[in-house]
């Protein structure tokens, strides 16, 4: 459920099972906790399992299984619940003749070091997914996940480097740095090093690594190495995903980010001059509290002020525990009318994106099904004709039918 970060884990934990000695059906359910809508979704997916596994263990574990499990362990469907740091060891899946429902989860706080827990094979994606950091160290005031996750900590570089030329020699071309607050990658570690220092470290030593991606980041730490990377590096993929949040300067006041709207309006302009093929992204959350129609009315132009083609919309969701659950809330026909305005003006951004996109050449990572796959810009496209997964193919961008974009294969020859 949820981030790249738990494919990333959900991979590790798949790997660590292969090579124990369990053998036992078993569910594991690696549950999100972003919004009240996640956890929802992660209970119905319990239910679901259960109803498909009548023989198998359930056990879930994950952000919402960190931060509330007992509401987990009190579920008849689930077997056990293990912590977002127990979910690394093997045995903590292991049940022999114990099958009551218990939970193995410590308090996460505690936590200093981020072990390398790094999958070597992905199921479902031509991708691999690399874990750089966990954990964040900024309390936004809508944001229960660092009570999921604990305090930031990075995995050395070296580690990573190694780890990445393992993943290319195996075949893969694409590789995305995950984390939950990728851009404070290093604080902790020995020099303080910072992201931008890894990425140019990876490009150096990994130099058959054909694209390197980056999840989501903060865009008030994208220093001026980090950038120059960014807009010079062709082998860093032109798709820029930040963590906007909101487009008014009081809701990010009362988020307690960083950024202000006009930092991040002036962080892409600079982008787009140096790399014009560069695809912004943003999370953007609708019906914050006390957000009047003004402050939503920014919040929505944001969209076209930063020209946000990956846009990912979500009503605020109150999650107990946190300072927004605790100011005062809008009608929830409000805050879904704004999410759902917001929706549209991205959905329309994102056609005219795609429009844009006609006639144009590209290469595609062709995904496991080998009739589709993203191109650099992180536009998804679906294929004429089948073709091998996991390999980069040249493709032209020929129509559009029904809001996807299509692209055949071009020959050596042409």
């Amino acid at each position: 459920m949820g981030c790249r970060l738990n494919i990333a884990e959900s991979e590790a934990i798949r790997a660590g099972l292969s090579q124990s000695d369990i053998h036992e059906p078993l569910v594991i359910i690696n549950s999100c906790a972003v919004t009240n809508e996640a956890v929802r979704q992660t209970r119905q997916s319990i239910r679901r399992a259960r109803k498909a596994n009548p023989q198998a263990h359930i056990v879930v574990t994950g952000c919402a299984a960190q931060i509330d499990p007992d509401s987990f362990a009190n579920m008849a469907e689930v077997d056990r619940v293990v912590g977002n740091i127990e979910k690394y060891n093997p045995a903590s899946f292991a049940f022999g003749l114990d099958n009551s429902t218990n939970a193995h989860v410590q308090d996460i706080m505690q936590v200093r070091d981020t072990a390398p827990h790094m999958a070597s094979a992905f199921t479902e994606h031509a991708r691999a997914f690399v874990e750089v950091q966990n954990g964040c160290d900024h309390r936004c005031t809508f944001c229960i996940i660092p009570y999921g996750r604990g305090n930031s900590r990075s995995v050395p570089a070296g580690k990573l480097v190694d780890h990445i030329q393992q993943l290319v020699d195996r075949g893969y071309k694409e590789v995305v740095l995950t984390g939950v607050d990728v851009t404070s990658y290093g604080h902790d570690l020995p020099g303080k090093p910072n992201l931008g220092m890894l990425v140019e470290r990876i490009m150096k030593l990994v130099p058959d690594l054909p694209r390197l991606r980056l999840s989501s980041l903060d865009g008030i730490e994208v220093d001026d190495r980090l950038f120059d990377l960014l807009t010079g590096e062709k082998r860093i993929m032109p798709h820029v995903h930040i963590s906007l949040q909101s487009g008014d300067d009081m809701i990010l006041k009362r988020m307690k980010r960083r950024h202000n709207r006009g930092q991040a309006i002036d962080l892409v302009a600079r982008l787009k001059a140096k790399r014009s093929d560069i695809a912004i992204g943003a999370d953007l959350i609708a019906g914050f509290p006390t957000e009047d129609e003004a402050m939503h009315r920014n919040n929505l132009s944001i969209l076209a002020a930063c020209e946000i083609v990956h846009a990912h919309i979500f009503p605020f969701s109150p999650r107990d525990g946190t300072p927004a659950a605790r100011m005062p809330q809008l009608n929830r026909s409000i805050i879904k009318e704004r999410a759902r305005e917001m929706r549209e003006a991205a959905a329309a951004i994102h056609q005219e994106w795609q429009a844009s996109l006609l006639g144009s050449k590209a290469q595609i990572l062709v995904e496991k099904s080998g009739n589709q796959g993203h191109i650099e810009n992180f536009a998804k496209i679906q294929l004429s004709e089948q073709a091998k997964a996991g390999d980069l193919l040249p493709i032209a961008i020929s129509h559009i039918d029904n809001g996807k974009l299509f692209a055949q294969p071009i020959s050596a020859q042409q």
